[in-house]
């Protein structure tokens, strides 16, 4: 009997009948299932229903749990926030898309019922991805401080441009004046980095991507770098403080306080099947090759 733990936060009305059902056929399977306790609150008053599900609401009752699974379901915005319940276990998460994008929640509506089926037959495989991890030189305090996909700094409060000042393993890379700079990992690689012009890497990449916001200069381009290395930011900026932001969760720091980034020894565990693969998600979801032409 598979004990799966269900995440979600909004999601569309017209998904009702699909996420009934998907919970339905998990119940016909045998499975145990425990809900977030704002998910399950926010189905019963939106839609009328009347679950009763066992519920959890933090990482320390997922973990008091057991779940062979976390399945969240929603976008890839909705899996990031996912990651703090998880951070550091081995429960492996399952992305169940019911958004638009989704380089991370790419099991489609299509896809899910074969999907969850071959899940729970144990015909899938584990895709680990590598996670960036962020120190503070000061007192200030960033927790949870890890990104699945990007740690971003950026100005606060005020229009005009930023300094920040990279080293690379102690050794000085750059200066960049800009909105703000991203590094990446090749999970981020197909979120605000490929906003902002940057490389996509694939997720076995052992890199990290380095990629200006609205750069001044226009010859300063992304710089993809091995993940061993220890990137150092120090900020300057006019406003004395700037924006920090791990994936969804933004801080605000003093210009004294630089950061120090680098691989986090733990990684993220991604279910995959053969319904949702890294090429094909690319290729539906950029429309490579959507042409008339072809």
């Amino acid at each position: 009997m598979k004990r799966i733990a269900i995440f979600g936060k909004r999601i569309p009305d017209e998904v009702q009948t699909f996420v009934e059902r998907t919970i339905d056929s998990l119940l016909q399977e045998g499975c145990s299932i425990f809900i977030y306790h704002g998910f399950q609150r926010r189905i019963n008053e939106h839609w009328k229903l009347d679950w009763s599900f066992p519920e959890f609401k933090s990482r320390e009752g997922i973990l008091e749990l057991k779940p062979d699974f976390l399945l969240v379901v929603g976008g890839d915005g909705t899996l990031l926030d996912a990651t703090t319940l998880v951070e550091g276990t081995e429960i492996p998460i399952i992305g169940l898309n019911t958004g638009r994008l989704g380089f991370l929640a790419n099991i489609t509506r299509d896809e899910a019922p074969l999907a969850l089926k071959s899940i729970l037959k144990g015909d899938y495989t584990i895709d680990e991805r590598n996670v960036l991890e962020a120190r503070t030189s000061s007192d200030e305090i960033i927790q949870p401080n890890f990104a699945l996909n990007e740690i971003a700094v950026s100005r606060k409060g005020t229009t005009s441009m930023i300094s920040v000042h990279v080293y690379l393993n102690g050794d000085f890379l750059n200066t960049y004046w800009a909105d703000g700079l991203l590094i990446s990992t090749p999970t981020g690689s197909t979120g605000y980095n490929l906003s902002c012009s940057g490389p996509i890497l694939l997720p076995g990449s052992n890199n990290f991507i380095i990629t200006p916001i609205a750069p001044h200069n226009l010859t300063v381009r992304p710089l993809v770098i091995p993940n061993t290395d220890t990137i150092t930011l120090k900020i300057e900026a006019r406003e004395g403080n700037y924006l920090a932001s791990l994936d969804s969760r933004v801080f605000t720091l003093e210009c004294e306080t630089e950061l120090t980034i680098k691989k986090s020894d733990y990684r993220f565990k991604l279910v995959r099947t053969q319904y949702s693969d890294f090429a094909s998600t690319l290729r539906n979801k950029l429309l490579w090759g959507q042409d008339r032409r072809n």
